[in-house]
């Protein structure tokens, strides 16, 4: 099913979030609890593309957005990428479209940001979703090398895609995502080529990805007393096939979370919600129907 069908009933809209003009595709009604999906590294909101209708229907006045330096949002280069600057941003979304409270749901990057914003602000946070989510630091040294191996690995194939964005380069860096070549359509390869070659991604991107996934930003990582401290209610959305943090390190982080629930989706890589839509889209809005 191409984007174009799959985006029927939705709407692409900007934003004024604290002066960064930001994308999103929405749906849903505009008296609906506010559900905001966040996308990885690199990405953007077309990740959640299979997901923003399902939860407009189900009254959720649901926005995908890009985050700032990334896809259609602006991509300053006069900032630090690290994790504060997007927990602001999000923040600032949020105040943007008068959402006092919002359900979030972040993949990767999406969901620490999310994550950080649940331990700084909870009251602004209904639930949060973390599927696959970067941002956990298990205390233990294996945990601690696993993490620092997890962000040499995706800052290389993230940096070998922007510094020549060739379609080829950017579909082997989407297929390190997912868990087979056929999950990644031509489609989702034009449109990020066609954004990682837009001259401010060239501009801001390398910029944004050696931040972001550099030493000084492990700082702002989600230790294990703060994974305690968690007191939004909290989904840990999981893969069999994730390039990234194993469901047996995403496993002990949920035991640490008090409430938390924790899900399995096979067949799927790193992007749950597009690779297995209709499984991810189930529990997704079983857990925040229940929040």
């Amino acid at each position: 099913m191409s984007f174009w069908i799959d985006a029927l009933g939705t709407s692409v809209t900007y934003h004024d979030a604290g002066g960064i003009r930001t994308r999103a595709i929405q749906a849903g009604p505009a008296d609906g609890e506010v559900v905001v999906m966040m996308h990885g590294l690199s990405g953007h909101a077309e990740g959640f593309v299979r997901n923003v209708r399902a939860f407009g229907e189900a009254g959720y006045r649901t926005y995908a957005i890009d985050a700032i330096g990334h896809g259609f949002t602006d991509k300053p280069t006069d900032v630090t990428y690290h994790s504060p600057l997007f927990e602001r941003h999000l923040l600032d979304f949020l105040d943007s479209v008068g959402a006092e409270r919002a359900h979030l749901i972040g993949q990767s990057l999406g969901a620490w940001t999310g994550w950080r914003v649940a331990l700084s602000q909870p009251e602004r946070v209904r639930s949060l979703i973390s599927a696959t989510g970067a941002g956990m630091l298990l205390s233990d040294a294996a945990s601690q090398a696993e993490s620092k191996a997890i962000h040499r690995k995706v800052a290389s194939v993230t940096n070998r895609a922007l510094e020549a964005p060739t379609r080829e380069r950017v579909r082997a860096r989407l297929e390190f995502l997912m868990a087979a070549p056929e999950n990644v359509p031509d489609e989702l390869v034009d449109t990020r080529w066609t954004i990682f070659n837009l001259p401010d991604s060239r501009a801001a991107m390398p910029q944004m990805t050696a931040e972001q996934t550099g030493e000084d930003n492990r700082a702002n990582l989600i230790g294990e007393a703060e994974l305690a401290r968690t007191s939004v209610p909290t989904l840990l959305v999981w893969t069999d096939r994730n390039p990234t943090v194993p469901a047996a390190t995403a496993r002990k982080a949920a035991a640490l979370v008090p409430g938390a629930r924790f899900e399995l989706i096979e067949a799927a890589g790193h992007w749950p919600q597009f690779e297995q839509p209709e499984a991810f889209n189930r529990i997704a809005l079983d857990f925040i129907g229940s929040c």
